[in-house]
Parts: C-alpha cells; structure tokens; sequence
C-alpha cells in the first residue's frame, strides 16, 4: 500500500515577521472545540493580527465574548448579501451602535452582493448593500466588499453611491486581470485567498502578477478556500502562509519581503 503523502506544516515557510491575516470566520462552529489550539498555531507560525468577521449584529453580540482573551483579533461587521433576505428593520441602528461603542470594530463588511447562491433576489441585495455603504460613509469606516458573480454590477453600485476613492478591501479576490484593474483604478485594495495556489488558477495568478505592492493584504477566508497544500481541510488562520508564498513566488520576491509589505498595507488600510 502506497504511503499517504504527508502535508507540510505552515511552519516550514519561515515568516520571521507578526503579519496580518485580515478575513477570518473565527466565530463559526467549525472553531468551537479547539479556538485556543488555532490561535496558538497562528501566533507560530507568524501571524500577528486577525481580522475577524462577524456575519450581522446578532452574531456579532452573541460571539464577540469569544475573542475577550485575544486582543490580537480586530473586528468586522456587515450583513453577507446571502443573508439579504432576512434583514431585520433595527440592523443598521444596531450596527451603528455597535461600531459607536467598539474600538475594535474596524470595518463595514462583509458587504456586497452574491448572484452565484441568489440566495436573496438581487433588488433586495442591492438594497441592503447600499444601506450599508451609506452607513459605513455616515460613519467615515472603511468598507470589505464581497462580490461572486456579480463584479459588474457590484462596480456600478460602488460607483453610483461614490466609494471611488475611498477605503475599500476587496475581498477574497479571484478575478482577471482586467477586474484587478478596475479595482486599482479606483484607489481600493484588494485580498488574495488560498484559492490562487491552485495548480490549474493561472487566470487569479496571471492577476496577481499586476496587482501594485501597495494594494495588496492577505487572507484565509477561513474556515473555507484552505490553499495548498492543505485544499480540501479545514481553513484557518496559520495556513494564509501559504497563500503568502505563492503571492510571492509570482510576484518574484522574498516571502518574508511580501509578507511584511502586506501586513504594513492592512494596518494602513485597517488603522491597526
């Protein structure tokens, strides 16, 4: 019987530097038995900040006790568009509390729209979308955006309510590199997932290569899309190293240079 092919540990790619991973789902269920292993194994293997995301107001009261212990973790808070439909009437008063009394609410996000799940009619994405970059602008926040299948129409929103210009993350890009253009041009960020390790993503790799230094941070998007060599298991903080050097890699440079000049783009971006 053939052996089974061992997986290397994140620790094997050597970040010498505290970096930020700046998109995780700390929160979820997939963390309830072993939240202190992960931390401890992010912290190890180089990982100084973690943005986590909460998935509306509700979440946000109910599981922010979780990271009492973790002053390492920075937050964000947003309705995800797949949960458009069951937008309750107080939510942006709610949010807007929470943000007014929370240091460590950073963001406005995950915000966005979603026509790959249409898990809610894409007018009510929409609405809920724009009510919260209305917020995010009445409260002077910055905003991450979640776009899957609906990258021109997420511009055209982002364009119509004025956010070229303003801070803007996008999130969990996978595009071309005419999409990075478009969002380059506007003056925004963007975050390269685990997804661009893949062997057969040459078309999200291609992007990467013409992305400025200077826009880029990094994430897991965890507990979902874990890079190689990792594909397939449960996400977390410590494997966005991996991610990290492959950005590198097609960027032909030092990971630790990449690392580094990512983790100093979020702690503008986030004011960390």
């Amino acid at each position: 019987m053939a052996k089974k092919k061992k997986r290397a540990l994140p620790q094997s790619v050597g970040i010498t530097f505290p970096g930020v991973e700046t998109h995780a789902h700390l929160d979820l269920e997939d963390f309830k038995d072993d939240l202190p292993e992960v931390m401890a194994r992010a912290k190890e293997c180089g990982i100084g900040r973690i943005g986590n995301v909460f998935l509306g107001s509700e979440a946000y009261r109910k599981n922010k006790g979780l990271f009492d212990n973790y002053p390492e973790v920075f937050f964000m808070l947003g309705v995800h568009p797949d949960d458009s439909g069951k937008f309750p009437d107080t939510e942006i008063d709610d949010m807007r509390k929470a943000f007014a009394s929370d240091p460590r609410l950073k963001a406005v996000g995950e915000i966005g729209l979603d026509f790959y799940w249409d898990s809610a009619p894409r007018d009510v994405q929409e609405d809920v979308f724009r009510q919260q970059l209305a917020l995010a602008e009445e409260l002077d926040l910055p905003v991450v955006i979640h776009s899957r299948d609906a990258h021109e129409r997420t511009l055209a929103v982002l364009d119509d309510c004025g956010w070229a210009g303003k801070p803007l993350l996008w999130h969990c890009f996978g595009g071309d590199t005419e999409s990075a253009g478009q969002i380059i041009e506007r003056g925004w960020y963007i975050s390269i997932p685990g997804p661009v390790t893949y062997r057969k993503n040459e078309i999200a790799q291609e992007a990467v290569k013409s992305i400025p230094l200077d826009r880029l941070v990094l994430e897991t998007d965890c507990p979902f899309l874990a890079p190689e060599p990792w594909r397939g298991k449960r996400n977390e903080p410590a494997l966005v190293v991996f991610t990290a050097a492959k950005v590198a890699e097609l960027k032909g440079m030092d990971v630790n240079d990449l690392w580094k000049i990512c983790a100093d783009n979020a702690g503008r971006f986030f004011g960390l």
